[in-house]
């Protein structure tokens, strides 16, 4: 009977532990959108990448400097910034400060919840979150590219005119020679 007890009970113990495992392991999705998250930091790391990141996440959610810089002051990057303003968009009444500080209480706990889970509890999917995150980071790269562009035709532009080549001398004209038969005018 003992042995009976003990296998139950590393029996329920070996699946609660299975249970706990599959539950705190991300999904693929999960992981997709840490994976843009990591982008969009990536992005705001390059030269004038954060100007760019900011300005995107500003025209996307319609927030202010304040709002971002109070997310960044928690200590959020900002691939979590668009994933948290994608969150509390999706709240009746949208990006407000309740909505914003309802989704950072639930993210950072207790218990501390992935985004995934946050999103489930919305009613929305990863997917949509994973959309807007990557939209952010690609105007963020395109907004990069064009002022490279721009400054690299300023700096065309700056440059100064190259010297024309020299031209050559006019050769003077050929003179028929009289003494030649054949060769001279007739």
């Amino acid at each position: 009977m003992k042995n009976m007890t003990l296998c139950l009970t590393a029996g329920l113990a070996l699946a609660a532990a299975s249970f706990v495992a599959a539950e705190s392991a991300p999904p693929q999705e999960d992981k997709k959108l840490e994976q843009s998250s990591t982008d969009v930091d990536a992005a705001a790391a390059r030269p004038d990448g954060q100007k760019n990141v900011e300005s995107r996440l500003k025209s996307e959610y319609k927030v202010d400097d304040a709002r971002i810089l109070g997310l960044r002051d928690q200590k959020l990057g900002y691939g979590e910034i668009s994933i948290a303003l994608a969150l509390a968009e999706k709240l009746p009444g949208g990006i407000t400060d309740a909505n914003v500080a309802t989704v950072m209480a639930q993210r950072n706990g207790p218990p501390k919840v992935g985004w995934g889970q946050i999103a489930k509890k919305q009613g929305t999917t990863v997917g949509k979150l994973l959309g807007r995150v990557k939209n952010v980071e690609a105007a963020a790269r395109k907004q990069e590219r064009a002022e490279a562009r721009a400054k690299e035709n300023a700096q065309k532009r700056e440059r100064p005119a190259t010297a024309q080549p020299a031209q050559r001398p006019d050769r003077p004209e050929k003179h028929e020679s009289a003494g030649k038969a054949g060769h001279g005018k007739r």
